[in-house]
């Protein structure tokens, strides 16, 4: 049976382990963290995703395969609908007993933005509707070639992400 797991809201101590919040110019954490590009590729663009990429399941979407990148952090900002994200810490194997048990999903709200530390998985951001979402994406302009993946389909390991409501 596939790990299920609820998608809540957003929390700085809930995302801690995956990466960080960004926080307003006069909050006195501002500038505690820092992105990172090992490769000077630093690049801004506006990526979106759909559910045509994605099983739909009822009350939720399958979490089939997750990417990480280890040569940048990554910046996402859901612009225009509600969104879910799942990600596990960048040293999950997915080999023990219950490889996917550390996996967490997020739902981002227009407007809300998350880093993901260097390495973490992630999946999505998907839509919880028929819109795409667009997402305003920090990353390494040469992602493609720092995009490893895990395939959990094939491993029997797939995500169920349960929405709320």
């Amino acid at each position: 049976m596939p790990e299920r797991v609820t998608a809540v809201e957003l929390t700085e101590e809930a995302w801690d382990p995956f990466g960080w919040i960004p926080v307003e110019d006069t909050d006195p954490r501002d500038g505690s963290h820092r992105l990172e590009f090992a490769w000077a590729d630093v690049h801004v663009n506006v990526i979106g995703h759909t559910l045509d990429e994605v099983t739909v399941l009822p009350g939720g979407l399958r979490c089939d395969v997750m990417f990480r990148h280890d040569t940048h952090t990554q910046c996402l900002m859901a612009l225009n609908c509600d969104s879910v994200v799942a990600v596990a810490p960048a040293a999950e194997d997915f080999a023990g007993a219950r490889p996917t048990a550390s996996v967490r999903a997020f739902v981002l709200h227009p407007l809300q933005a998350v880093v993901l530390h260097r390495g973490t998985w992630h999946w999505g951001p998907f839509p919880f509707g028929e819109e795409p979402v667009r997402l305003f994406n920090v990353q390494g302009r040469r992602y493609e070639e720092d995009n490893a993946s895990v395939d959990l389909a094939g491993r029997g390991l797939s995500v169920e992400v349960v929405l709320p409501g």
